[in-house]
């Protein structure tokens, strides 16, 4: 079973790997075993199904070895038992062994971005072009934006909510009007000249 799935399509739980359901639910009887409350457990699931809905679409298999090689090497050496606001059981730990903070990804995703944009500037000055280069994002921009595109194909607000683990419904609903105005304002570009009036 997967846990929180009645967030989800039967459609789209069928086609993640059984593999990464298998770890998703080892981490969180994991965190039942240790005496987590259930509502960290939910708060999790929630988590999870997000990454594995990202992985599903967008990760290649050395993604997927290397989250599995860190869960097999936390088997070993121990989870994370950092509380940050209450929260534990964080999955990536940085070299003190404290969790991953927002400020410690955003600052990879700027070095990773810098470095491609100055490897592009180079290559696209010897190719005599302009530089196609990647504009400053952080790690509350993947979660918009992932946030944005599941708005665009769910209509059940409380089903959003869930998943994004937003507490407050105007959250969430701010979020699926931006999505949807915009939604309409391509639907209504998409329609220019297809209709005819004689």
């Amino acid at each position: 079973m997967l846990y929180g799935a009645t967030a989800a399509s039967p459609e789209l739980i069928a086609q993640i790997n059984p593999k990464n359901i298998r770890l998703m639910n080892d981490f969180l009887e994991y965190l039942r075993s240790v005496g987590k409350a259930e509502s960290t457990v939910k708060a999790y699931t929630s988590d999870l199904y997000i990454f594995f809905v990202w992985v599903l679409q967008n990760a290649d298999k050395s993604d997927m070895e290397a989250l599995e090689d860190e869960y097999e090497r936390q088997k070993i050496t121990g989870f994370n038992e950092s509380i940050v606001d209450g929260y534990t059981g964080f999955i990536f730990k940085n070299r003190y062994g404290d969790p991953m903070s927002a400020h410690n990804v955003n600052r990879a995703i700027d070095r990773i971005c810098n470095e491609y944009n100055e490897e592009e500037t180079i290559l696209a000055d010897k190719e005599g072009r302009e530089p196609f280069l990647i504009r400053h994002f952080s790690v509350h921009n993947l979660r918009h934006t992932f946030c944005t595109r599941f708005c665009e194909n769910e209509s059940n607000i409380k089903v959003i909510q869930e998943i994004m683990g937003h507490a407050d419904i105007e959250t969430t609903m701010n979020i699926y009007a931006e999505a949807t105005e915009q939604k309409k304002k391509e639907s209504f570009a998409n329609l220019e000249g297809k209709i005819k009036i004689s």
